[in-house]
């Protein structure tokens, strides 16, 4: 199937000469074509109890779903599903009417085609699917919202392995639906009633997609205590899919940061943002700002490389200001950049965290004040760091005295701040511990790169015949084709 449609895929970029109306027609029957072939591979993986061969229809379809029209949609279904029945009716129905004009093209095309299809439970799916990707694509929300609500009423009937992939994209679709038009808390007692059945059916990947939309569906309401609760109780088991394990990570990385635990929101962040795929740009950045965020927080300075990452350099422009004025200390400057880029902390929705950061910005500002100056008073102090009153000078050099971030002494009588003399740091545990960190995360991920190596079932029993080996080299070189391919519109 995936050699006739690279041939016609050749066949129609090898004739750049033609006229541009013949090159309009006959895009109409290639996309159909193509579809045709998808229907094709997801009915022999319901009779054969395929999976992989769904997955790969799933593929497929995303890759042409920037060629989709009405007419063509109408026609796959009409294909695929039986005539006269309720749900080609349905379906039907959801698709927007077109102008008379590309009706009368594409009756030519659609009239020589006779469906005869039997009523398997995936092929009504995946058009449920494909329909429902066509509406929100041409933001038709409120479409969306019906055809999505009447896939998982239908869903929630069925108990098919080889359903589980279509399945898993319909409950992230169902929620976007939901989602595009501001109304996700409709829909959260009906996402935990099907992450119950998932579980109950070991439906692994529904599990994965479901927990995750509700750990969206609760942090897009600033509901962090609950989504917290379930992510704690909810089941634990091996990703399936690269995909939900960017995003768990990414909102358990969220999650941490509201709830003060840097250290593994830190860690989330990073293998967030280095998992996902380097078409995901808007997810990756995310991941960055947040990850920025959390390394401040720590009193870490991230290095400008971070900043300057192909097609991410203009969107993390404010938080590289905001690093560079944690760096200098300058309260003032801190508070100009914040201000100057409100808006964009509020639509990141970053704004609380930054407040957190005057702290740090005070206490870098304190610790190059103790290292330039062996005695100074606390009125210069509360000069130099911009600060309202000299008391509020004396309680911040006393807490981080106590805690350890200057090595000082404060003199109350006198009004002073007495730095004692810098040691040497080779002397200390500190190399130590960055050794250590650095071993740490070396570790970690090459013990992660070997979690991810598969290999075939019992290929260290069985001698593969040539015909299999052909077969499976080819499934990697389409795999790999249609991954590079595949729209990045799960993030």
């Amino acid at each position: 199937m995936s050699a006739e449609l690279r041939v016609s895929e050749d066949v129609d970029m090898k004739d750049p000469q033609a006229p541009a109306s013949n090159s309009a027609q006959a895009a109409v029957p290639s996309v159909l074509h193509h579809l045709k072939e998808i229907v094709s591979l997801i009915e022999t993986g319901a009779y054969t109890k395929e999976i992989r061969r769904i997955v790969r229809a799933v593929r497929l379809t995303i890759v042409l779903r920037r060629k989709l029209t009405s007419r063509v949609v109408a026609a796959l279904l009409n294909h695929a599903l039986v005539p006269g029945s309720e749900v080609l009716s349905r379906l039907t129905s959801y698709l927007p009417k077109e102008d008379d004009t590309e009706m009368d093209v594409d009756t030519a095309t659609t009239t020589v085609q006779t469906p005869v299809r039997q009523g398997l439970p995936e092929l009504e799916i995946y058009c449920y699917l494909l329909v429902l990707i066509f509406l929100i694509d041409k933001k038709k929300y409120e479409e969306a919202k019906a055809c999505s609500s009447a896939s998982i009423t239908r869903l929630k009937a069925l108990n098919r392995r080889t359903v589980d992939v279509l399945a898993a994209r319909l409950y992230f679709y169902y929620s976007f639906s939901y989602e595009l038009t501001n109304s996700l808390a409709e829909i959260r007692g009906n996402l935990l009633a099907l992450h119950r059945l998932a579980t109950l059916r070991r439906d692994e990947l529904g599990q994965e997609t479901l927990l995750n939309l509700l750990l969206r569906n609760y942090l897009h309401y600033n509901l962090y205590d609950q989504a917290e609760k379930l992510r704690s109780k909810a089941p634990r088991f091996e990703a399936h899919s690269n995909q939900q394990l960017c995003r768990y990570l990414f909102y358990h990385g969220k999650m941490m940061t509201i709830q003060l635990e840097y250290t593994d929101a830190k860690e989330s962040l990073l293998q967030a943002a280095r998992k996902a795929p380097s078409r995901a740009r808007g997810f990756r950045i995310q991941c960055n700002k947040w990850a920025i965020l959390v390394r401040l927080l720590l009193g870490e300075i991230p290095e400008r490389t971070v900043f300057m990452q192909k097609g991410m350099k203009a969107a993390l422009t404010p938080y590289f200001e905001l690093t560079n004025a944690v760096r200098v200390g300058d309260l003032a400057l801190f508070r100009q950049v914040a201000d100057q880029h409100a808006g964009a902390f509020g639509i990141d929705r970053t704004h609380n965290l930054i407040v957190r950061l005057r702290h740090n910005v005070i206490r870098t500002g304190l610790r190059n004040v103790s290292i330039a100056y062996s005695r100074i008073s606390l009125a210069d102090v509360a000069r130099k760091l911009r600060l309202e009153s000299v008391a509020d000078a004396e309680s911040i050099v006393a807490k981080a005295v106590r805690d350890g971030a200057i090595d000082a002494s404060l003199d109350h009588g006198n009004g002073w701040v007495l730095s004692k003399e810098t040691g040497d740091v080779y002397s200390s545990n500190e190399p130590q511990s960055a050794f250590n960190s650095r071993i740490a995360f070396c570790l970690n991920m090459h013990n992660e790169a070997v979690r991810a190596l598969r290999f075939p079932p019992n290929s260290h029993k069985e001698k593969e015949s040539a015909e299999k080996r052909r077969e499976r080299q080819q499934q990697v070189e389409e795999l790999a084709k249609h991954i590079a391919e595949e729209d990045d519109d799960d993030f």
